[in-house]
């Protein structure tokens, strides 16, 4: 391991709102916080969004400076990646930020019945082989997994610069009959004028830069309904 990222986790260890638990102390266990994570984290009573798969924290700490009646946690299972957004949390004093470093295939570990609002799904990893399609974090799967702690007709955001992601979900939504709030394949052709939308990840300059369409869909999940995956996408 490089100096460089060891640096990074002694760094990443002493900073305010920053959990990095062992993936045993999460694996079919309740996280200490599991339920409480305005009030015991962030010391009020406002709604909870998480943008998973968040990289550099670049979406978690736009939202939460422009939002700050609600709070935002990022998770990625990359510390030397969080390592920027929580240093930048700290160093500005972003009170209604945090991070987690976990798998996502343990979230449900973290966030107990209807305590988040939203989440935000920033160009997570397309997983493009039909054999990897259970790892889509926009699957059913983890839908499944997401209506635990979502409250009732909880808001999902996904950001993509994938077609082949962008087309499957849209179809997932649209196949399970959730409520569609908003779709495009070319964001910012689109017309839409949405401010949370001008903030832009470390990839999403690349993938513009680069000439890149991005996609977006807004989608909510109602509770307590059973998830079907598509048909053709049954493993």
């Amino acid at each position: 391991m490089s100096k460089n990222k060891l640096q990074k986790f002694d760094e990443i260890s002493h900073f305010k709102r920053v959990y990095q638990p062992e993936f045993e102390e999460v694996q079919n266990k309740d996280f200490f916080l599991k339920g409480q994570w305005s009030k015991s984290v962030f010391n009020n009573d406002h709604p909870l969004v998480l943008e998973l798969g968040c990289g550099k924290g670049e979406y978690t700490l736009g939202l939460a400076q422009k939002y700050p009646e609600k709070n935002f946690i990022g998770i990625d299972i990359k510390g030397a990646r969080i390592w920027r957004g929580a240093k930048t949390s700290n160093e500005e004093d972003i009170r209604n930020s945090g991070f987690i470093r976990t798998r996502i295939e343990v979230i449900d570990s973290f966030f107990g019945e209807d305590e988040v609002e939203e989440i935000w799904l920033t160009f997570p990893d397309p997983q493009a082989k039909k054999r990897r399609m259970g790892k889509r974090l926009s699957g059913s799967r983890f839908l499944l997994m997401y209506q635990k702690f979502l409250k009732p007709d909880g808001i999902i955001h996904l950001k993509t610069d994938s077609k082949i992601l962008f087309d499957y979900t849209l179809e997932l939504v649209q196949y399970n009959n959730f409520k569609l709030l908003f779709s495009t394949n070319d964001l910012y052709q689109s017309g839409m004028k949405d401010e949370i939308l001008q903030i832009h990840t470390f990839y999403e300059k690349q993938y513009l830069a680069q000439g890149l369409k991005i996609n977006y869909l807004k989608f909510r999940l109602p509770k307590n309904i059973n998830i079907e995956e598509l048909p053709s996408n049954e493993e």
